[in-house]
């Protein structure tokens, strides 16, 4: 009866196109880990590019996917979800099949008096702009295709849906590298986001939101982006929560490079790095979630910022298969610990009548992130290879992640002693 009963909510707690929406968000986010997982060997090995050349081009592709929704949010609401979906997926396919193209020698005869940098560079900014409009889209059907009720247990099987997919797409992407080629992974995530357009047109239909809320322009957008600038306090902890990011996209920018190069060229690192974080995550999120609950915000942050710095230290003391399994599982718990408080407190810092602007602006820290740390990582990569001196990676790195667990506590110290201060004697 129990069972029965559960289903019964699940059936009348979520519209039809929810459940579309999170397949399609699934098999997006297969496509876009998949590709991301291979992306820098394939720049190398196949298209010949250099460490830092590599972090360059990762760095625009991603920044730009991280930065778009911001604006990307604002055509989905004008344009209904459905045709958002529409536009990304015919982007993504035919973006995903042009950056595997480059690799293959039928194409060889096309792309042969094109410089290859600026080439793939227009290839990935296109097929950003086209992966934009994913994220605003499922979110904003969740929140409308949910009721008050289900609302939260909607975006928690969104979140467990994305690290699903985050775990299947490496793992099929190495079984794609290993028997055909690094460049054929690229059509499989095409394939992948061909058919979600397939599944969009037949399958997904607008739902009508509550309320009578317009949407606001491109032009209002960037006004509130000068308001949010505005707010010295909230934008020194995005960018403390930048240096955060940088310690987790190296696992796709150092760990690939680290185990090709000095362990095994033929070791399935996307199984490693795919199952070790978001396996965790699939795993231990509620529990970790159940066993902080009660710690501070602020205070939960730092911790998760400390617990995740531990990857480059784990790894650092004995570089092998098993640290870096370990370390990549020490900072799922970390971002386990902080990423919901995260949410929380934008909602606490944001100004009255400024929650959804401020939580628009959640995702600009990876954008941050993206476009600063994956050149640096392609660079130090590139100089420590050069010396002869790997270490140099393993400290660099844990650099970066002291910074970012002392900055955040130095954060909540200043943001302590001005609370203090304003309560009422």
């Amino acid at each position: 009866m129990d069972i029965k009963q559960t289903f019964l909510e699940l059936k009348r707690g979520f519209h039809r196109s929810f459940w579309v929406a999170n397949g399609m968000e699934l098999f997006e986010r297969l496509a876009y880990y998949g590709q991301q997982i291979v992306f820098m060997i394939y720049l190398r090995n196949k298209l010949g590019f250099t460490e830092a050349e590599a972090g360059q081009l990762s760095g625009v592709f991603g920044g730009i996917i991280f930065l778009l929704p911001i604006l990307g949010g604002t055509l989905a609401d004008k344009w209904g979800f459905r045709r958002a979906f529409n536009v990304a997926f015919s982007i993504l396919a035919l973006g995903y099949f042009l950056i595997g193209s480059v690799g293959m020698s039928a194409f060889a005869g096309v792309y042969g008096n094109f410089s290859l940098y600026w080439l793939m560079m227009i290839f990935l900014i296109f097929t950003a702009f086209g992966g934009s409009f994913i994220k605003p889209s499922v979110l904003g059907t969740v929140a409308v295709t949910s009721t008050e009720k289900s609302k939260s247990f909607g975006f928690a099987i969104y979140y467990w849906l994305v690290n699903v997919g985050a775990a299947i797409g490496p793992t099929i992407a190495y079984f794609v590298r290993d028997g055909l080629g690094t460049q054929y992974v690229y059509m499989v995530s095409a394939l992948s986001c061909l058919a979600m357009l397939i599944v969009n047109v037949t399958l997904y239909r607008d739902v009508q939101g509550r309320g009578t809320g317009v949407a606001e322009s491109v032009g209002k957008k960037i006004v509130n982006l000068f308001v949010v600038l505005g707010n010295f306090k909230f934008m020194i902890f995005l960018l403390i929560y930048s240096l955060y990011w940088i310690i987790f996209w190296q696992e796709f920018i150092i760990i690939p490079y680290y185990v090709t190069d000095y362990i095994s060229a033929s070791y399935p690192y996307e199984i490693l790095q795919s199952w070790a974080a978001a396996g965790a995550i699939i795993l231990f999120q509620i529990p970790v979630n159940r066993l902080t609950k009660n710690i501070p915000t602020r205070t939960a942050i730092a911790l998760g910022f400390a617990i995740s710095s531990l990857i480059w230290v784990i790894i650092g003391i004995y570089p092998s298969i098993p640290t870096i399994a370990a370390g990549v599982i020490a900072f799922a718990i970390g971002e386990m610990t902080q990423a919901p408080r995260y949410y929380e407190y934008i909602s606490e810092i944001a100004p009255p009548g400024q929650q959804g602007l401020y939580q628009g602006y959640a995702f600009l820290p990876i954008a941050i992130a993206r476009f600063v740390g994956d050149p640096f990582g392609g660079w130090i990569y590139e100089v420590a290879k050069a010396a002869g001196k790997p270490a140099y990676i393993w400290w660099s790195l844990i650099g970066v992640g002291v910074l970012g667990a002392a900055a955040m506590l130095t954060y909540n110290y200043f943001i302590s002693r001005q609370e203090l201060q304003r309560a009422p004697e």
